[in-house]
């Protein structure tokens, strides 16, 4: 199977380069988020010229941007546009829609392809890519079943009751969380789907879990692949609040294979561009826990923030050297760290009132780096930034991030 890349070789798109016309060399991006902030900040660095199509006119991605494109992420004259800037164009999050991508690559590199971020776009298709994988990855999703039709939900339940307690998840649009309902009976299970619209959905069987991880990977156009060691991930209703990275944050040889699955994973689909594949860490009766598969996001992640200081090149820097055709070099992790996620609580006290953080506090503690996108209203669970303590060793790291937790209010340090 190779169903991500549109070539196999590509005649890079050098820094800082011009064309026979005079035209700047310009890397795109669809979407104005701040994964899309900090493409943009990493290709600038480099010396390339960016655009970005995004229809708000105060996204994080298009204030900094050389050229920002207002239109819609399917306006065929937007298309057209970016298409006329750009040599190469990427995507900074996964509900971009597929065909504007693969209407793009009938002209310009893009990466990754359509055909990929259709299948992240779908959990049904995205298990039956890890299923498929399996046994070249050595990792499977947890045990699953597809409901898209009254008959197939009293199929399951009347047949497959192994399945509960589960979590049915919506096919699409689903991510931090939404999209999703845990169900204990099979009566729950059908007001769930009731819930969720009767949409096409995947009833997940829950696991007992022990621990989350990600792998964040880069693989060329010509199949180089590079990769940073999983990082550990703590969630709060959702959405990602920790990130521990450094040395021993996992068993050695669990952290082993959720690497090696996520290289496996990204040559089986072909892929080109930074791929993030998140990982369970299950009770299976061994001394460190089995690994599931849970799901993949085609670009930069948010677990992988930590990259921009504890690294000597970020996964924003690789998501550059891929879509351009550069050499991928391999990161070097040079600081343990840990990256706490700021959401739109943060900028409220204890009684919904609006306040500045304090953030004078907050950077007067040694190795603390801060994030923030440019968004300029705060609300609940929105990501408006985030914290990156890095230090000489974990237990001054994690000292830091706990008196940064306090200061801040933030959750889901039970696990530091």
């Amino acid at each position: 199977m190779n169903e991500g890349t549109n070539s196999t070789t590509m005649t890079p798109v050098l820094p800082g380069s011009t064309d026979t016309a005079g035209q700047r060399a310009t890397l795109g991006v669809v979407g104005g988020g701040q994964l899309g902030r900090m493409f943009v900040h990493a290709a600038q660095r480099l010396g390339y010229f960016t655009a970005v199509l995004e229809p708000d006119a105060q996204s994080p991605a298009g204030l900094v941007s050389h050229h920002h494109i207002r239109t819609s992420y399917d306006d065929p004259a937007g298309l057209a546009q970016l298409a006329q800037l750009c040599q190469a164009i990427t995507t900074e999050f996964e509900n971009v829609p597929a065909q504007a991508l693969h209407l793009l690559a009938q002209t310009r590199a893009v990466a990754p392809s359509a055909a990929v971020v259709g299948i992240a776009q779908n959990r049904i298709e995205e298990k039956a890519h890890f299923a498929a994988c399996a046994d070249v990855s050595g990792v499977n999703c947890a045990p699953y079943t597809v409901i898209e039709t009254p008959a197939q939900l009293q199929a399951v339940q009347e047949e497959r009751t192994d399945l509960l307690p589960g979590i049915l998840k919506t096919a699409r649009m689903g991510y931090d969380g939404k999209g999703q309902v845990r169900v204990k009976t099979a009566t729950e299970l059908g007001a769930a789907w009731e819930e969720l619209g009767g949409v096409a959905c995947v009833l997940e069987k829950m696991l007992p879990l022990k621990a989350e991880c990600s792998v964040l990977v880069a693989r060329g156009w010509d199949g180089q692949i590079v990769s940073f060691a999983p990082q550990r991930n703590v969630h709060v209703e959702g959405i990602l609040a920790v990130t521990h990275a450094y040395e021993g944050n996992m068993p050695p040889a669990l952290a082993d294979r959720a690497r090696d699955a996520a290289i496996s994973i990204a040559h089986h689909l072909g892929y080109v561009g930074v791929l993030c594949v998140e990982f369970f860490v299950v009770e299976d009766g061994t001394e460190h826990g089995g690994l599931v598969v849970n799901e993949m996001a085609p670009r930069p992640h948010n677990s992988g923030h930590y990259t921009l200081n504890a690294c000597d090149a970020s996964q924003f820097d690789l998501q550059v050297h891929a879509m351009a055709g550069l050499p991928l070099p391999q990161p070097r992790q040079h600081s343990p760290a840990i990256m706490l996620n700021l959401l739109g609580e943060v900028w409220f006290d204890a009684d919904g009132l609006p306040r500045e953080p304090d953030w004078c506090s907050v950077l007067r503690l040694p190795g603390t780096h801060l994030h923030l996108y440019g968004k300029l209203q705060a609300r609940a669970g929105r990501k408006m930034g985030h914290l990156t303590i890095t230090g000489p060793d974990v237990a001054s790291v994690t000292s830091v991030a706990r008196r940064a937790a306090g200061l801040l209010g933030l959750p889901g340090l039970d696990a530091i």
